[in-house]
């Protein structure tokens, strides 16, 4: 079985350096055997992947700023695990798309991240979810994602 990290390379998906906290937080906490992660946000070396889901994103560019939260996510996992083979499970993720009070597809975009979790991680992918939309999010992204993790021990 291939490693996620083997799947990732396969998808042509390269984990940078994680992002750092804009605030007074952490990136992520363990306790336990959990890790949370702090919410990471549409951005990738090219910058902030700012908009509103039907003002001026569609339902497409939704999903793909969903889809970096996700690799960001996974660049967190990284850097707290040593290796994605310590995943034992994706528990859950919480999903926040800046949209417009009409656009009703919030669960659509944040597929963006659950489907790379399941290409990431097989079954160990598959999540509990929530998936809402906000008026506004931090510095204009067009989404935000946070995760708990289950891990295995090392």
């Amino acid at each position: 079985m291939p490693t996620p990290e083997a799947r990732l390379e396969k998808l042509g998906i390269t984990l940078g350096e994680p992002n750092a906290a804009v605030a007074n937080y952490v990136p992520y906490v363990m306790s336990g055997n959990l890790l949370y992660i702090s919410g990471q946000i549409s951005m990738n070396s090219d910058g902030l992947v700012k908009g509103r889901l039907g003002e001026d994103m569609d339902l497409t560019a939704g999903q793909a700023a969903a889809r970096l939260c996700g690799i960001n996510l996974i660049t967190q996992m990284k850097a707290a695990l040593h290796s994605l083979s310590n995943v034992e499970r994706i528990v859950k993720l919480g999903g926040f798309v800046n949209a417009s009070s009409d656009f009703t597809d919030i669960p659509q975009v944040i597929n963006g991240c659950s489907d790379l979790m399941v290409e990431a991680f097989g079954d160990r992918g598959r999540h509990a979810r929530s998936a809402v939309a906000c008026p506004v999010l931090p510095l204009g992204v067009a989404v935000e994602i946070d995760a708990i993790v289950e891990f295995e021990k090392f």
